[in-house]
This record gives structure tokens, C-alpha cells and sequence, in this order.
């Protein structure tokens, strides 16, 4: 899959949000600062509401790092407004829910499972150029861990900050980085 570094692909969805109701949202909406598309599955499932619960606890300080969050499904805006009315984990949601029933969305970034018409539970972070610069996908049943991708977040954008830097294995913001050099080949 030859996604990372390529720009994002048109579309339209209709969001529902905290104390914004339903709002509608295209790629030109998501340039100018990053972005988190978090898909999942299904809304009034098991893994993904840990998930979502996990990333809401995140939220504040993505939003420090000027990181907007735009959790998807093929579900429609009003299954998301009905799941955040009735679910005290889904409750804790600010950032935006997009609707992505005609799949679009899910289809753009590959993640649609054509059979089911669910999308997979995938994770991409886009910069404000509206490049993806990580992706991760994982099974149905394994849940993913909104601190290690705060992590990633962090690192993204110091290596954009700082070119010709890279951050090694495990690097917290304040640690050491590379730079690339015939002399640290195969020294690591």
C-alpha cells in the first residue's frame, strides 16, 4: 500500500460534534494544520469504544500540538449522535465523528473492507499540507494506543521541523536524533 507521502483525495462528509451539532467537512477543511483520520469499524461494538475513550483522553493535548482528530466509520452522522447520547465512554468524544456511509472516505485511504462495508481500524496522520506521513493498521480484534501515537505525532512533526533529522527507535520528544550520514551506516 503506497500511501505514505501522497496527498489526500477528495471528499465530503457530515460530521457530528459536541456542542457543534452536524457540520459538513472535505479534505480542503483538513489542510493547514494535521490531522488524525482514526477509523474504526462499527459505532455500539467492543474494541472500538476503548479506542475512541483512549484518544478522547488524548484530545487536549493533540489540540496543543495543533492536531485536529476525525474518528470515522461507515456509520452515519446519526448513529455517532446517538452512540455519544447513550455511551458514558463515547460521551468524553470532542473532536469530530465523520459519517462515511457511501464509503468514500474509507475508500480513499484503502481501509474499506468491500464485504462487510466496515472500514478497517487504521490510523493515519496527515500534515498540514494534507500529505499522510504515518499510517498504522491493525487486525479487528487488537486495539490501538493513543499515547504511542501522540508519540508518532511528535516525532512527525519535529522531522518536518528539522530536515535532515530523524528520530531513532523509542525517541521521545527531547531525545537525541540522527542525522543521516555515510558514517552512521550500519554503526547503529
Amino acid at each position: 500500500m503506497g500511501i505514505i507521502g501522497t496527498e489526500i483525495k477528495p471528499f465530503n462528509a457530515t460530521a457530528f460534534q459536541e456542542g457543534k451539532g452536524f457540520f459538513d467537512v472535505n479534505e480542503g477543511d483538513v489542510k493547514g494544520k494535521w490531522a488524525v483520520f482514526f477509523f474504526y469499524p462499527a459505532d455500539f461494538t467492543f474494541v472500538c469504544p476503548t479506542e475512541l475513550e483512549d484518544m478522547a483522553d488524548q484530545y487536549s493535548e493533540l489540540q496543543g500540538m495543533d492536531v485536529e482528530v476525525y474518528a470515522v466509520s461507515t456509520d452515519t452522522h446519526f448513529s455517532h449522535k446517538a452512540w455519544h447520547d447513550s455511551s458514558p465512554a463515547i460521551s468524553k468524544i470532542k473532536f469530530p465523528m465523520l459519517g462515511d456511509q457511501l464509503h468514500t472516505i474509507s475508500n480513499n485511504f484503502g481501509v474499506l473492507r468491500e464485504s462487510m462495508g466496515l472500514s478497517d481500524r487504521a490510523t493515519f496522520v496527515v500534515d498540514p499540507d494534507g500529505v499522510i506521513q504515518v499510517m498504522e493498521i491493525t487486525c479487528e480484534g487488537v486495539g490501538r494506543n493513543a499515547s504511542e501515537l501522540v508519540r508518532k505525532i511528535k516525532a512527525a512533526q519535529y522531522v518536518r521541523a528539522h530536515p535532515g533529522q530523524v528520530c531513532p527507535a523509542k525517541w521521545e520528544e527531547g531525545s537525541e536524533t540522527l542525522a543521516p550520514s555515510l558514517d552512521l551506516v550500519g554503526k547503529i
